[in-house]
């Protein structure tokens, strides 16, 4: 646990002098409201000094990568592979079980020219790819290993998962709150997926990849909209999907697939 509060302390130190010189940059002050294109250019120097630290910290704890479910192998690109149809599968569904509902619709908007759609769908895969992967290596790879020993693997994937979410409220705080167990249990779910890819983050990083970027790109190009035709707290408040009971369901199934994979095929 000290090694984990170390990690985040020299992370947080290490990127503030990037945040602040962001902040300037963009105009933004953190009693202001953030945009989201003033949000992207102060996660990319947070994450981009993120592997750095990792690496030290395997330095100076005299641990590989592998050690942290990060191999640079076949094994790991066509686990990754899987895990992001998947992930991008399973929001396409959950989102067109909900049109078929009439819970959500589909939102008639002015064409898009076709270079602008592959630009939109490009451009948010990029950012999904190495966000989430850069998420897997210090969460499910970095905490969980370092908790795990000292916890048990359920506590230590617990607590992972809930440093987890609440990181998240770092960047916002209103429309983030109601969606803290959703990101709780997403963590558990992603978790569950390094164990059953055998340590390897290959599955947990495509599933998250292809969540993020489905949902980026519906965000993006503004293609569905909420009906109202059900209570918030069922399709999610503030339009956020773990922020209700759908979203959490999902998870759920989700984790109940990847448990049976390995109860049977395994």
């Amino acid at each position: 646990m000290i090694q984990v509060t170390e990690f985040f302390l020299v992370w947080t130190a290490c990127w503030l002098p990037l945040a602040i010189g962001c902040a300037i940059a963009i105009k933004w002050r953190p009693s202001q409201p953030i945009t989201s294109g003033q949000k992207l250019p102060l996660i990319a120097s947070l994450y981009a000094i993120a592997p750095l630290i990792l690496w030290q910290a395997s330095q100076i704890l005299a641990v590989p990568f592998t050690n942290w479910g990060f191999t640079w192998n076949w094994h790991l690109l066509i686990s990754s592979g899987v895990g992001f149809v998947i992930g991008a599968i399973g929001i396409t569904s959950l989102f067109a079980g909900q049109i078929a509902l009439g819970w959500v619709k589909w939102q008639q908007s002015e064409p898009k020219k076709s270079r602008q759609i592959a630009s939109v769908v490009l451009l948010t895969l990029l950012l999904a790819v190495w966000i989430s992967g850069t998420e897997e290596l210090i969460f499910r790879g970095f905490v969980f290993t370092q908790l795990e020993r000292d916890f048990y693997l359920g506590w230590a994937a617990a607590i992972s998962s809930l440093i987890f979410a609440l990181l998240h409220l770092v960047w916002e705080q209103k429309e983030t709150l109601p969606q803290l167990p959703g990101l709780w249990l997403m963590g558990m779910v992603l978790v569950l997926a390094r164990w059953v890819d055998n340590g390897s983050l290959g599955l947990a990083w495509g599933l998250h990849a292809g969540w993020v970027w489905a949902i980026a790109c519906l965000d993006t190009l503004q293609v569905v909209v909420y009906t109202d035709n059900v209570a918030e707290w069922v399709t999610g408040k503030y339009g956020k999907p773990l922020a209700g009971v759908v979203g959490l369901l999902f998870l759920l199934a989700t984790g109940t697939i990847i448990w049976l994979y390995r109860v049977f095929y395994a």
